[in-house]
């Protein structure tokens, strides 16, 4: 018996050394839960010249962290910003502003991605050139029951302007003997709104059973094009939109989000408002503590939206109020900055 007790004690001391040897700290299958901590950067690889580095891509990106100005002054606990979002209320909407039409899809670029490609392939029409890294897909020539010329689509995936939201543009072109190069607008825009119609329609018929393109959703981010920031004048909205179509959705904004426009002036790009909110229900004044129990803190103020362009598509957009008397602290402009942001699309 006292053999017996002795052997057990070596085979349990020696299945503890064999524990600590495969699994410790410096064992075989060691936990590397903990490495993060002790990462560093690393230079990029260095390739010999004449090396293309179009396939170096990062895995896993960090996307930027977005600036939120509110806040910046106070020493009040921040609050959460309102769920508003100009396009939860339906999967796919078709916009259009003058000669451009495009689909807006309330999914991330690498879910719409094979969405666009499932379709090509429902439609029996052959794909002559595909980059997933400039969201491009290019077909064929086909001819088409509505004309006999042969004819050839570009569909472009973008990411939208809210976050989460991508943007389908198609682009249409008859054969030519000029050459192969795509013009600036479609051919016909028939054909090229019969098309859009007809992915957005499968698109949002075949949603809730869409996979998801990791080369797409690296290479097309999915943060968006609207963005908080702030600097030495206040916090403002950086939309990276064309002047023309960022004066729209701005109007649009304002409309959801409870401003009235009492006038405008375009070619200096401001709005003069005044926020009326929704007067029908209560609960929607999500910020109403910013001010008193009874009264809208910004109501009776008169505003000024001004659409600053810095770049052919990037316009800042600063609120300030008119020297009336009435005034509205830092907190209460970024809070009306947040509800704009959340309803522009």
């Amino acid at each position: 018996m006292r053999y017996l007790k002795l052997g057990g004690l070596l085979m349990l001391l020696a299945s503890l050394s064999a524990c600590g040897y495969l699994f410790g700290d410096k064992g075989v299958f060691r936990d590397s839960a903990g490495d993060y901590r002790e990462a560093k950067d690393m230079p990029p690889i260095s390739l010999p010249s004449g090396t293309s580095t179009d396939q170096l891509v990062d895995i896993y990106p960090i996307p930027q962290i977005e600036s939120d100005p509110q806040f910046v002054d106070s020493d009040k606990v921040p609050r959460p910003a309102p769920l508003v979002s100009a396009s939860a209320d339906q999967l796919v909407r078709i916009q259009k502003l003058g000669d451009d039409t495009w689909a807006l899809v309330a999914i991330a670029p690498g879910q719409l991605w094979p969405q666009l490609r499932s379709f090509l392939s429902a439609a029996n029409i052959d794909i002559a050139r595909m980059d997933a890294r400039a969201g491009i897909i290019e077909s064929t020539y086909l001819v088409l029951e509505e004309d006999p010329r042969p004819t050839r689509f570009q569909f472009r995936v973008e990411r939208g302007v809210q976050r989460g939201n991508s943007e389908l543009h198609v682009l249409q072109m008859f054969q030519t003997s000029a050459g192969e190069a795509w013009p600036a607008q479609s051919d016909d825009f028939f054909l090229e709104s019969e098309m859009l119609r007809g992915v957005a329609q499968y698109v949002a018929n075949s949603a809730d059973t869409a996979p998801v393109s990791m080369m797409a959703e690296q290479s097309i981010s999915a943060g968006g094009k609207v963005s908080l920031g702030d600097d030495e004048q206040g916090g403002f909205i950086v939309l990276e939109l064309p002047f023309d179509r960022a004066w729209a959705s701005t109007a649009r904004s304002l409309d959801i989000s409870g401003f009235e426009i009492t006038d405008r002036n375009r070619s200096e790009g401001r709005y003069y408002l005044l926020y009326v909110g929704d007067k029908e229900e209560e609960s929607s004044s999500w910020f109403a503590w910013l001010g008193d129990d009874e009264e809208h803190p910004a109501e009776g103020v008169p505003l000024i939206l001004d659409v600053e362009t810095q770049a052919p598509e990037r316009m800042v957009l600063r609120l300030s109020f008119e020297d009336t008397g009435k005034s509205l602290t830092r907190e209460q402009i970024d809070a009306l900055l947040v509800l704009i942001k959340g309803n522009i699309n």
